[in-house]
């Protein structure tokens, strides 16, 4: 898996968003959230990820915007030591769920405990 985000890996639809929020599960590792759900796609990707900052927390969209790319470039450097064994295609939301702007080294250090977590409830499944 390369160190890129390419545009087959984001997640764009909308009806998966919504399926997603309705039938997914979540981690969580404060200030992030992860929902994620079992799927598949016609393109050969593992995932699929969308990232999300709330309005109510960030009332500026370039707050909301800088936070968005933290997040997506946090995701693009870690994703290959922890995604490059799983067999089964997902869908990923990364919700930023704080109430003050980070730090790109605490979001990095989050996204691993994420991830981590995420590994281990999909282990035991």
């Amino acid at each position: 898996m390369k160190a890129s985000f390419s545009k087959k890996e984001k997640l764009k639809s909308k009806k998966l968003i919504e399926q997603l929020f309705a039938e997914g599960k979540s981690v969580s590792a404060y200030p992030l959230r992860l929902i994620f759900m079992e799927t598949a796609f016609i393109e050969d990707v593992k995932l699929k990820v969308g990232v999300s900052v709330s309005k109510r927390n960030f009332k500026k969209a370039v707050d909301r915007n800088r936070i968005k790319r933290l997040l997506r470039e946090s995701y693009r450097l870690q994703k290959h030591l922890y995604f490059n064994n799983i067999t089964t295609q997902y869908a990923f939301m990364i919700l930023y769920i704080g109430n003050d702007k980070p730090i790109y080294k605490h979001l990095e250090t989050k996204m691993k405990l994420l991830f981590e977590q995420f590994l281990i409830k999909v282990s035991k499944n």
